[in-house]
């Protein structure tokens, strides 16, 4: 060994031995942190199911290939990283002696051709991932203001990157090229060494012709210090992690695979659909025995979260994609869901000392938490962040990590309105008509069945023993809205001429409780729940039809937890069954342009995408506006803001009528009443009387009365 060697390899080994230390070090630390959240029973079990969706998740990237260029760059680069650690391990032989390599394979042709397209793969990602976010930076993509300002300000830029640590994410991509490049230096000076064949190093081979003019000696000094570079440049990555314990894009890494195995759904599926039960304890809050003066109901502190939300926080790489779809922020409300888990992961480790003292006072039989409480609400989190979510799902649907946005903002709305009672005013309206009278417009229950008086046959109701194939769930939206009981009628007019047996409960329906759980009152959803269970049972319901997806959503995924298990279905499927069987046919094509809204609670939350898609196929061409299906954008009315008011920034369905205005259709489809008055509300705000805002019920209900009125005139 010369003295290059014997100095970079004593400097090289000491340096990896102290990175180890304290990365190990900071692990167990965050490890212990994210336990001392509260308990959640929910996430065990289905071991083998959950191993196999974190494989495919974070192997077969199947949420990053979303954004095809972006997922496979980042692909690469995650391959790369793993995949590349022999070549490190190569690097502490060839820093003690620079002729050595990797036992067994270091010198083997395959490995060396292998490990070569790999390292340029990865170079070449790291690369085009660098150039993307460079053209992506907030100043380069200004955008004018969103209306009224919030206290929070507003989005200054259509950049996913906007309020992200930049700063981090260079380092890594840095970090990961210098990586690549000493790799390749390593590779291409062997070339020149004539140590490898240069048929397993294609690209190394262009480049070693450099460094003819070069001694021996430097040659395999250069080995040297290329592989020692490799070393501290590896290793100060994690030394920064254990320096940083809420940088989640480099711990993200780690973290990532045990926030996919714990994820909601074992099998994979993403965690919307059915809210997240309340917990205390760890199991869904029973209110006959729960006592809101000793168990927190929802979160008020951090550490009130769940050790699954501890984990969320700390996982979060602060990539923006959640941002970018969500339509708070792209309407220039305060809410950022990549922001609001951020600033929850900061104040968490800004808590940890509390915390982590807190948990040893009480191992040692003192007080439990001798330090002051913060409430997150106003100390960390802005109201008006918690109030302009939609619950649209749009932020998980995208997050590759699968981070539970939505759940925690409803964990943090629980407590405001069920202990602090603080919520907005118009909520309070809200919320006293479903007590009073069983729905949110505070209507006469004995006024649910007036939609059906103007049609010219009887809607049977439903009693135990009847006989109906369906309970058709009419909604308080279907039963009070007069724009939305037109869709009833339409409904019913076409179930009844196609011959399908249905009835409906009538006066004994009320509320699914849809509102009250999405604002936060848990305990108004379950009075609501267990009295709609109550009365399906009783007559006896198994399949239903509901028209409007959050009834759907409520009935179909929630109520088997209150003992209310149903076959339910939207009515465009089962309009569009009945049309496949020819129980229905469309007669006339629709005239003029028609695009269709995907409604949240339908598509994203329920992936009930093509049924309304074909049904309208049948008589119509769709003209798609840009962000439809998964990625569609919400009409604003999620989330109980459809009876909230709008006061910060531009109004949500007036980005989404735009869009649809945008198209050129005349013609605007739905199939869910809240999204029909919401876009019915933006398009006229745009000016566009023209442009009609109607059900898909309705459109097929027009072709039957044109061929009624066609076989009228030929007789």
């Amino acid at each position: 060994m010369g003295v290059v060697q014997i100095v970079t390899a004593t400097v090289a080994f000491a340096y990896t031995a102290v990175a180890i230390g304290l990365f190990v070090r900071a692990g167990l630390g965050m490890l212990g942190l994210i336990q001392l959240g509260a308990p959640d029973k929910t996430r065990k079990g289905d071991r083998q199911a959950r191993v196999a969706t974190m494989l495919r998740e974070s192997l077969g990237h199947t949420r990053m290939l979303q954004w095809t260029w972006v997922g496979l760059a980042h692909w690469a680069v995650f391959f790369g990283f793993f995949l590349l650690a022999p070549a490190l391990a190569a690097s502490y032989f060839e820093v003690l002696n620079p002729e050595w390599g990797l036992p067994l394979v270091g010198h083997w042709g395959p490995w060396l051709l292998f490990s070569e397209i790999l390292t340029v793969l990865t170079g070449v990602a790291i690369v085009g991932l660098f150039v993307i976010r460079m053209f992506r930076q907030p100043r380069a993509m200004r955008v004018p203001p969103q209306g009224t300002p919030s206290d929070d300000g507003q989005r200054h830029s259509s950049s996913r990157f906007e309020g992200s640590r930049q700063w981090m994410a260079f380092y890594i991509e840095a970090t990961i090229f210098t990586i690549v490049v000493s790799h390749m230096a390593v590779r291409v000076i062997k070339v020149a060494l004539d140590e490898v064949p240069e048929w397993s190093s294609p690209v190394s081979s262009l480049f070693a012709g450099g460094l003819s003019g070069a001694s021996h000696d430097a040659l395999l000094n250069a080995v040297t210090l290329s592989a020692g570079l490799d070393i501290l440049v590896s290793w100060t990555f994690f030394l920064m992690l254990a320096l940083i314990p809420s940088m989640g894009i480099g711990w993200h890494r780690v973290t990532a695979f045990f926030n996919l195995y714990f994820k909601r759904n074992a099998d994979g599926a993403v965690s919307l659909g059915p809210a997240k039960p309340m917990l205390i304890d760890g199991e869904p809050a029973d209110f006959e025995t729960a006592d809101p003066e000793t168990q927190p109901f929802g979160v008020a502190t951090i550490a009130d979260f769940t050790w699954k939300g501890l984990l969320d926080f700390s996982t979060c790489t602060e990539c923006g994609r959640c941002q970018s779809q969500c339509p708070a922020w792209n309407t220039g409300k305060p809410l950022s869901p990549k922001k609001l888990i951020t600033d929850l992961r900061d104040h968490l480790y800004e808590q940890a000392p509390y915390l982590k003292a807190a948990a040893i006072a009480k191992e040692r039989g003192g007080e439990a938490d001798p330090h002051e409480k913060i409430n997150i609400i106003g100390n960390v989190i802005d109201p008006d962040v918690l109030w302009s979510c939609t619950t649209c799902g749009a932020c998980v649907e995208q997050c590759p990590v699968d981070i539970e946005h939505v759940d925690h903002i409803l964990d943090l709305r629980r407590n405001m309105v069920m202990i602090e009672s603080d919520f907005p005013d118009e909520a309070q309206t809200m919320l006293r008509n479903l007590e009073n009278k069983g729905n949110p417009w505070g209507e006469n229950p004995a006024h649910r069945l007036k939609w059906a008086e103007p049609l010219d046959f009887e809607v049977p109701i439903a009693e135990a023993g009847g006989d109906f194939e369906y309970l058709y769930w009419v909604g308080c939206a279907g039963a009070y809205d007069p724009k939305a009981q037109k869709t009833s009628r339409a409904v019913a007019t076409l179930l009844h001429d196609a011959g399908v047996k249905f009835a409906v409960l009538g006066e004994a329906e009320t509320c699914t409780g849809d509102s009250a759980r999405r604002i936060g009152h848990e305990f108004m959803y379950q009075m609501l729940a267990e009295q709609n269970v109550e009365t399906l049972n009783e007559v006896g319901a198994v399949k239903i039809v509901a028209t409007c997806p959050h009834c759907l959503n409520t009935i179909g995924n929630e109520y088997e937890d209150i003992g209310g298990k149903y076959e339910v279905v939207h009515h465009t499927e089962l309009l569009n069954d009945l049309v496949n069987a020819g129980k229905i046919t469309p007669v006339e094509e629709h005239e003029g342009k028609l695009t269709y809204h995907d409604p949240c609670y339908l598509g994203r939350h329920n992936r009930i995408f093509t049924p309304p898609r074909e049904l309208l196929g049948s008589f119509a061409e769709i003209t798609e506006m840009p962000r439809t299906e998964e990625r569609s954008f919400c009409c604003g009315a999620g989330g109980a803001r459809m009876w909230l008011e709008e006061p910060l920034g531009k109004r949500v369905n007036r980005e989404r009528a735009d869009e649809a205005v945008a198209t050129g259709a005349k013609t605007v489809a739905v199939g869910c009443p809240f999204c029909s008055t919401m876009l019915r509300d933006g398009v006229a705000d745009a000016g566009r009387e023209d442009v009609e805002v109607i059900d898909i019920a309705q459109l097929l209900a027009r072709t039957q009365e044109k061929r009624a009125e066609k076989a009228v005139a030929a007789e």
